[in-house]
């Protein structure tokens, strides 16, 4: 009697007091730095020669084996089912408005849509979003620590390294079912695998991007933290925020003549004449 009187008092203590601390929290300024170069260069050329080793030929297989609109099925199949990650983190960020949309996305897609494998919530306007615990870190203004490539996972930093354990454990379906169940021949990660196949065929059509970069590492770790920063401040970082990312508010470090020649350089390695 007594626990049950004071849990009653004790959850709307906790929840004015989770909003207030929400309220308080600002998202911590992002890094440029990296101190962890050479080990994570390092991660970069083995994660690249596993990928064209096996991950990327597995990809394109799949892509000979399928068509446009049966890779779109699957593609919104596995968008769809994973959307609890996104409802149980803005949860966790206090947005109940974006939690509602994503449920309905969700439930919409799940009856109407054929378990997914359709998206008719997108034709109904309701958006798709995306969200992690990493994001849910940094909203709660916990900083992003040092840049990370980790083997077989790629970019991620100190804080963004969370949402894998966080977000598979708790709120991926695709984590629950492969832990619940138990097949021969480990059958029952047939699905979680199915869904890295997928994800590594989406980027077989941008990879001339990643050829034509000078330093494909820069590259990649650049364009890592712009998305993580466009995705914690819902498509619309403050210009201040973007200035520091890119150097712009330093008065050191950034020679625009040294870049060009650094281009260049790549260029006549490459077998290209620089314009």
């Amino acid at each position: 009697m007594h626990l049950n009187l004071i849990s009653r008092i004790a959850r709307p203590a906790l929840a004015v007091f989770a909003t207030a601390l929400l309220a308080a929290c600002h998202i911590a300024p992002p890094r440029t730095d990296d101190p962890n170069e050479h080990f994570n260069r390092n991660m970069y050329a083995f994660n690249d020669k596993l990928d064209k080793a096996v991950i990327r030929p597995v990809a394109v297989g799949y892509r000979k084996v399928t068509t446009p609109p049966v890779r779109t099925a699957i593609s919104d199949f596995y968008t769809n089912i994973r959307l609890p990650i996104t409802v149980a983190n803005d949860l966790l960020q206090a947005r109940p408005k974006q939690a509602f949309q994503s449920t309905s996305r969700f439930v919409v897609n799940l009856t109407i849509g054929f378990l997914g494998f359709k998206d008719p919530a997108s034709l109904l306007g309701i958006p798709l979003e995306d969200n992690d615990f990493g994001v849910t870190l940094a909203r709660w203004g916990v900083p992003e620590g040092d840049y990370l490539v980790l083997p077989l996972v790629g970019p991620t930093t100190v804080r963004d390294v969370w949402r894998l354990p966080v977000d598979s454990y708790f709120f991926d379906p695709l984590s629950y079912y492969s832990r619940n169940h138990s097949y021969k021949y480990g059958q029952e990660y047939i699905p979680s695998a199915l869904y890295l196949v997928t994800l590594r065929s989406r980027g077989i059509d941008a990879e001339s991007f990643l050829a034509s970069a000078y330093d494909p590492y820069v590259f990649m770790r650049d364009a890592y933290r712009q998305q993580r920063l466009y995705q914690i401040y819902d498509g619309s970082p403050p210009a201040d925020v973007i200035e520091k990312m890119q150097g712009l508010n330093d008065n050191q470090g950034f020679d625009p003549d040294k870049l060009l020649e650094e281009q260049h350089s790549w260029e006549r390695q490459n077998g290209e004449k620089p314009e």
